[in-house]
């Protein structure tokens, strides 16, 4: 039993992460062991969730994972803790295009049984703030929103006419929050700019956040709402049980993995270097706890400033972040391209996501990269932006042909050509195509993926670098 709640929001910008952010900083300086969640596919939020709590922020996303493995990876990621408090995506009811309320914040709050905190941009309005929180409040009565956070609030006059709306509401105010430049948390072109390119001003601003939710909320109003979800019925998400089907509801396994599980074989662990750093900062942790029990040894390394791959890489996986901003480093850090191009020569197997599809580019805004991949990537004014229903069309480390999986595109760069001679996946929507790069043991695409939902990527990719470590020495 782990006390919970859902921070949701009409819409986009009325300050959900601040909100969030503050109250998983404010509990964990309580005392509490805090458990960070971010609803959907969102990379950044959850680095200032981890800065606010000290444990891995995770995230829910039941179109990439499923519905059914909702409450397991929350069980998970909550495990010991005294509080899990969960992120919501956009607006309340907001979910993946043409799904109905799928992936939406409202379907992970009914599959956590979580009641749900609203916050509002009171900015503009006073009384009309009534209606808008009967409307939310009423329209799914499976959701239960067992109080408002107002935010943006302009003058003790201002509050007084919102509390007075909305005590006819039968919704209590469990905060208001006044406009506050200091928590404020700097914006560009794919959203907030992440922890590890800002450490120092990220902790002053998730202190900030944490001291206006003091000064603002009322947590322990908030702690009794939280404490008052039932109980949750749910196996926790176990990395280990890879040799096990995935769920009902996941969207990867079809059949059980047979044989010992790879981590009490005898031989020594494979190693797999993951891209880390201010320029790779889009991971999930699950896909390390997963490869590790797939039997990979997993060593982070920066390509900013480390010259060399890790001793022993028998595989490498290069997620996503932001390249582009760190062009010339990366370009002028040529021992390292090098190395990599090295790798993927040898057939070792790599798994490039977005950022890593652009680091393996022959060139990034006229920039030489790895040169791995015959394509040039740049910036350009279009964003790409969706789930995406995939299907491998060509064999790979991560997937054979045919596996079906879902995964996320979130982009404002082009890469030309769009897919190799061998692609990576067919897309099913929005429209369909074919994108990525699968040559030798590379599989490079603008698509991230969970492997929470699709685990057998994991046994995969670890099998491709035990066969390349076999063929080195001659077995």
């Amino acid at each position: 039993m782990v006390a919970r709640l859902v921070i949701a929001a009409p819409s986009s910008g009325a300050g959900k992460t601040t909100v969030a952010t503050g109250l998983m900083a404010a509990f964990a300086g309580r005392g509490l062991a805090v458990s960070p969640h971010k609803v959907g596919p969102d990379y950044i939020d959850p680095g200032y969730h981890a800065l606010a709590t000290g444990r891995p922020g995770r995230n829910l996303d039941a179109y990439m994972c499923g519905t059914g493995l909702i409450a397991p990876l929350f069980a998970h990621g909550a495990r010991g803790c005294d509080l899990a408090v969960v992120e919501g995506v956009m607006g309340l009811y907001d979910g993946a295009a043409d799904q109905g309320e799928l992936a939406s914040t409202a379907q992970v709050a009914k599959l956590l049984k979580a009641p749900v905190v609203l916050v509002v941009d009171a900015s503009s309005q006073s009384r009309s703030v009534a209606a808008l929180v009967h409307g939310f409040a009423s329209w799914d009565p499976e959701v239960r929103i067992g109080g408002v956070i107002l935010n943006k609030v302009a003058t003790d006059r201002h509050e007084h006419l919102l509390r007075e709306a909305l005590g006819e509401s039968g919704v209590p105010v469990l905060g208001v929050l006044r406009r506050a430049p200091s928590v404020a948390t700097p914006s560009r072109h794919l959203g907030l700019v992440p922890v590890a390119e800002r450490q120092a001003a990220a902790v002053a601003a998730v202190a900030a956040q944490a001291e206006q939710v003091l000064q603002g909320c009322d947590l322990d109003a908030l702690l009794g709402l939280a404490r008052s979800a039932p109980e949750l019925h749910a196996e926790a998400w176990d990395p280990n049980g890879l040799w096990a089907v995935v769920p009902q509801g996941g969207t990867g396994g079809h059949s059980p993995t047979t044989g010992p599980h790879p981590a009490n074989r005898p031989g020594r662990r494979p190693t797999v270097a993951v891209a880390g750093g201010a320029a790779f900062t889009f991971s999930y942790a699950e896909h390390a706890e997963l490869l590790t029990a797939a039997g990979a040894e997993v060593v982070t390394f920066d390509p900013l400033r480390d010259e060399r791959l890790p001793e022993g890489t028998s595989g490498l996986v290069i997620g996503g972040g932001f390249p582009e901003m760190y062009g010339a480093e990366l370009s002028a850090n040529e021992p390292l391209r090098k190395a990599v191009a090295e790798l993927a020569r040898s057939g070792a197997p790599i798994a490039a996501e977005c950022a890593g599809l652009l680091y393996l580019a022959r060139s990034l805004d006229g920039r030489p990269m790895c040169g791995v991949l015959d394509a040039d990537a740049r910036m350009s004014e279009r964003l790409t932006l969706g789930y995406r229903d995939a299907v491998a069309v060509s064999d790979s480390p991560l997937a054979a042909t045919g596996t079906r999986m879902r995964g996320h595109e979130f982009h404002r760069t082009v890469i030309e050509p769009g897919a190799g001679a061998a692609a990576a996946w067919g897309l099913r929507q929005p429209e369909r195509r074919v994108e990525g790069f699968v040559q030798q043991g590379v599989h490079a695409s603008y698509v991230h993926t969970h492997w929470a939902g699709a685990p057998e990527a994991a046994v995969r990719f670890v099998a491709h670098c035990g066969r390349g470590r076999e063929a080195e020495s001659g077995a």
